[in-house]
């Protein structure tokens, strides 16, 4: 046979070279000749490293990649690449710049970092650059300038700097610049005056420094310049109040100094938007601004206008913002106010303060016909005086109204009682006499009223104790007399200050006193008030500030008041006090003491804030003795009747131990007698009631690191073994150096004394007692979960992987079912205040257990009411409310545990880095559920489980050629729309509203049904 020729049997190397030409010509003709775009996106998805939402999932060979989301192409060439708010993270591609024909580019609001690749100024057809709101870096590059059809530049919200490139100024097409939010410095180019179709600039909060140059006048076309927190300094050019289409002049936070040209309102008149507040600025405030009748915004607070305030504010009937603040208008004319008269034609009008502005005058009727949609009122620090008109209870809509620090005369008009809406009223230092208004309960959204340093006089109003949201209540410096009204001390809502100083208040301190558990502040000094201290006062835990001064309180200080173990600053002063100097008092961690003046005896302690001469005052008690050296007090002498007292002592102690031993000893040979069959009563299961400071430092080998399984903000968690216990158990030792710790601690225990459910921690017992240094130390001991905290699972690699659906959807049902224990069945409704998965604990069944109620708070039988208006819980799963001083709630815990199941879910904390601004883990789920996508988002790990199930039931289904049995594959589209109906449980219960969130009952039953779906699958 002959051999084959060479061309019949071509070698393999020159067959894969073959159809390498091959499929370049295939693929270059599919792409209608333009290999360069395809290969420029393959750049640009290559250098992505997070794809959160799959925006570049259809980014592969399956499609013509002009059918590429975010890919619009005209001509088989790609003109516009839009890809916003896809949560990209990664580095933009220098090949975007081989697309030559592209026109638009927007990827604002991703994470792309890095630099701005300066390869992009090739782009020559380029006419809108969007690059808002990501992390780049470095500077502009100075070569953009070759995108010489480049009307829109937007690079605002990342970490520039750098100086703005002169360059900029050849791009004779440029329209709109907008670079705000970076670090830009270097002024701004008074060449840009070249640039002469600019619509828009917005630079604010860059350190630019300089002034404004005056060339921006050259800019007819200008409608809208934005250099608010600039550094900015000099004047306002002349030529800027010359650009007649300006609506929007924002220059506010700067250093510029000159007047306004009284031609302002005839040379600006579109003018929307004007604001210079923060500056320098002097002069009259120009009459002319009347003729700007589009206005809708003045804001011109802390400046130096002054001269009478005569612009007529009639012809504005948009505006909806006056802020004038801070400046100097008073001229003490006669119509000073009048200008309040033309304001009621501005139907719009919600918000005007003219606090700090020096007007003189009295306050016309007329306030009262201003807008029903006025919310913020402010008249605060002038010169006004006469009566409180009482139309001021027309202004329904109101919820600030700030009078402090006036001249106002006569009584508090009741009428306002009528405004509802109102949340803080303040109407201190004047000169306002007779009662406080009953009408003032009325008030059921009040939450600051401040009436202190007037000439009120009579009885505190009982009917404050309607104001149930009440926490600041400022009646300190006036004529008040009678009692304290109990109604007022049951307001468990007054978690912040509490101020009825210098008043003729008298009669005892109700006991009602201890109600107030999380009150901060409490002034009750130099009134009139008798009796003993109430122990109940020893409830108010939350106090850092306590003052009975200058009353006539007697007997000893109570035992009680060593609970109050956060309070920095403690006056007792000038009462009739006596007795001993509690030695708990050493324990505080004070910032001062005053005892001065009272009838104290005995020695003084020398330790804690009695060590500090300086820190403490026991002036005006002649039977005290020695303390420090300074204090020159005489020694203390030992006591005679002691001496005889103590061999009967001895005998005494002697006595009752032989008696104690003779008991134990009987007790103990009468067990040995019991039946065998017969337990002791002290079984180990049963909780025991007195641990020591050295048993726990056994159990844990001295609180060994090697012991340590946690650490929380106020504490660190160890395991250990207890022998009375029989095993092993978790032991929470309370960090009492931070300030709050000892709060968080009597607040856990008032808390479990309460509650007891299968998916609560369960508390065995606790420890209050000192270390061997002779400092307090407080414990708590819980039965140990072994299998740690659910935070554990979902963020270990090595275990997540075992959460199936079926054991995620088990945790959440059994933390569901605890909070509906807290919320509906408890005698007292609880609030958790920090549910999150480090306080989700699994013991050895996976069960889960909720721990930690260091935040938690009693509600009473009200859900609705509590007695806190302080942030509570942890960045992430606390309620968006709670950030805005709203006080907690059920709900609050509702909204917790929405993010929770959203990040059982998603195995996506809250904080992660994806998240910003805009986009949270609500929204994340919530926009896949929308698209449909949940899948999408779903944690990659849940996913590849029940992937890994379908294929091995594939596997045996073709092997055995049996129907597999249902309990080993679930059917993936009936557990899809199950994971879609947990996620949308999730997104309800996390909504902004409240009101909106779902019910905790309606949770357990939305999540048992899915459950039971899922199992019969």
């Amino acid at each position: 046979m002959k051999p084959s020729h060479p061309i019949c049997h071509p070698s393999s190397s020159s067959l894969v070279y073959l159809f390498s030409v091959v499929t370049f010509l295939i693929t270059t003709a599919s792409y209608g000749g333009n290999e360069t775009d395809h290969l420029a996106l393959l750049s640009f998805k290559s250098m992505i490293t997070h794809d959160p939402y799959g925006a570049l999932t259809s980014w592969n060979s399956s499609l013509h990649f002009c059918d590429w989301n975010g890919v619009l192409c005209e001509k088989n060439r790609v003109t516009r690449l839009r890809l916003y708010s896809q949560g990209l993270a990664g580095y933009l591609s220098p090949h975007v710049g081989n697309l030559s024909f592209l026109r638009y580019l927007v990827i604002f609001n991703n994470s792309f970092q890095g630099t701005i690749p300066p390869e992009l100024g090739r782009l020559s057809r380029l006419s809108l650059l969007n690059l808002d709101s990501n992390k780049f870096e470095g500077v502009i590059p100075t070569n953009l300038s070759g995108c010489y059809n480049l009307d829109t530049l937007v690079v605002s919200a990342n970490r520039l700097v750098g100086s703005i490139p002169k360059e900029i100024g050849f791009l004779s097409k440029l329209a709109f610049i907008v670079v705000h939010r970076n670090n830009l410095t270097g002024g701004i180019p008074s060449f840009w005056g070249n640039l002469t179709l600019i619509e828009s600039l917005s630079a604010s909060r860059n350190p630019l420094g300089g002034n404004i140059p005056h060339t921006l006048g050259n800019w007819k076309s200008l409608k809208e310049l934005y250099l608010g927190v600039c550094n900015l300094n000099g004047i306002i050019p002349d030529s800027i109040y010359n650009l007649s289409v300006l609506t929007n002049l924002s220059l506010p936070d700067n250093q510029l100094t000159g007047s306004l040209p009284s031609t302002i309102g005839a040379t600006l008149p579109q003018l929307v938007n004007l604001q210079l507040s923060n500056n320098k600025l002097t002069g009259h405030l120009p009459l002319s601004i009347s003729n700007c009748s589009n206005l809708e915004l003045i804001e011109m607070s802390e400046n130096e206008f002054n001269g009478k305030l005569a612009v007529d504010f009639a012809k504005l009937r948009d505006l909806y913002q006056i802020t004038l603040n801070g400046n100097l208008f008073g001229t003490g004319e006669a119509d000073e106010m009048k200008f309040i008269d033309s304001l009621k034609n501005c139907s719009r009008l919600q918000i005007l303060d003219l606090a700090y502005c020096n007007f003189k005058g009295v306050l016309p009727g007329s306030i009262g016909n201003l807008s029903d949609q006025l919310f913020y009122l402010s008249f605060r620090e002038n010169r006004l005086y006469g009566n409180l008109p009482s139309s001021v209870g027309n202004l329904v809509g109101l919820t600030n109204l700030h009078l402090g620090g006036n001249q106002f005369t006569g009584k508090i008009p009741p009428t306002i009682g009528k405004l509802q809406n109102l949340g803080v009223v303040t109407m201190f230092k004047n000169q306002l006499v007779g009662l406080i208004p009953d009408a003032l309960g009325n008030l059921s959204s009040l939450i600051k009223l401040a009436l202190n340093s007037n000439g009120l006089e009579g009885r505190i109003p009982s009917s404050l104790g309607n104001c149930q949201k009440l926490s600041q209540l400022f009646l300190g410096d006036n004529k008040l007399s009678d009692t304290i009204p109990k109604e007022l001390l049951q307001l468990s809502s007054l978690s912040f200050i509490l101020n009825l100083s210098h008043n003729n208040l008298f009669g005892s301190l109700p006991t009602e006193v201890g109600d107030l558990k999380m009150l901060t502040y409490l002034d009750l000094s130099h009134n009139n008030l008798s009796g003993n201290i109430p122990d109940s006062l020893g409830s108010c835990t939350s106090l850092l500030f306590l003052s009975l001064k200058g009353n006539l309180f007697q007997g000893i200080i109570p035992q009680s008041l060593s609970s109050v173990r956060g309070v920095a600053r403690l006056d007792l002063s000038y009462n009739n006090l006596s007795g001993q100097i509690p030695r708990f008092l050493e324990r505080f961690t004070l910032d001062y003491l005053d005892l001065s003046f009272n009838d104290f005896e005995g020695e003084v302690p020398v330790s804690g804030v009695f060590a500090n001469a300086n820190a403490f005052s026991i002036l005006g008690n002649d039977r005290l003795c020695g303390g420090l050296v300074e204090l020159g007090l005489p020694k203390c002498k030992e006591m005679k009747k002691r001496k005889k007292t103590f061999p009967l002592l001895i005998v005494l102690v002697v006595l009752i131990g032989f008696t104690l031993f003779i008991v134990l000893w009987f007790v103990y040979a009468w067990s040995k007698k019991k039946p065998n069959g017969q337990q002791s009563q002290s079984s180990t299961n049963e909780p025991f009631s007195n641990v020591s400071y050295s048993q726990l430092l056994e159990a844990t080998n001295g609180f060994s690191e090697a012991n340590l399984i946690g650490r929380g903000g106020f504490s660190s968690v160890y395991k250990g073994i207890l022998d009375n216990y029989g095993g092993l158990v978790a032991i929470k030792v309370v960090h009492l150096q931070i300030r709050g710790a000892d709060r968080s601690f009597a607040a856990e225990c008032e808390i479990w004394r309460s509650i007891r459910h299968r998916n609560l921690l369960k508390i065995i017992t606790s420890c209050s007692s000192v270390d061997f240094q002779g400092h307090d130390f407080k414990a708590l001991v819980y039965e140990f979960m072994p299998n740690g905290s659910l935070h554990d699972w979902l963020h270990s690699s090595a275990r997540k992987s075992e959460l199936d659906i079926l054991s995620r959807m088990h945790i959440l049902i059994d933390v569901a079912c605890a909070l509906d224990y807290l919320h509906n069945h408890c005698l007292t409704t609880i609030v958790h205040g920090d549910l999150k998965p480090s306080n989700i604990l699994l013991d050895d069944d996976m069960v889960a257990h909720v721990g930690d109620f260091g935040l938690a708070r009693f509600l009473g039988t009200d859900s609705n009411k509590n007695n806190s208006l302080a942030i509570k819980g942890t960045v992430g799963y606390a309620a968006p409310e709670y950030g805005l001083g709203s006080e907690m709630t059920s709900s609050g815990d509702v909204y917790s545990f929405g993010i929770l199941l959203l990040e059982v879910m998603t195995g996506k904390r809250p904080t992660d880095d994806i998240f910003n601004d805009s986009l949270n883990l609500h929204n994340f789920a919530y926009m896949a559920l929308q698209d449909d996508h949940v899948t999408d988002v779903i944690d990659a790990d849940l996913l590849n489980y029940h992937q890994d199930a379908e294929i091995d039931c594939d596997l045996n289904y073709h092997q055995d050629d049996e129907i597999p049995m249902k309990s080993k594959t679930p059917n993936s589209k009936t557990i899809e729309e199950c994971m879609s109906s947990i996620m949308k449980i999730g997104v309800l219960c996390s909504l902004d509203s409240p009101p909106q969130r779902m019910n905790i009952k309606n949770v357990v039953h939305e999540l048992q049904r899915t459950m039971d779906t899922l199992q019969s699958v």
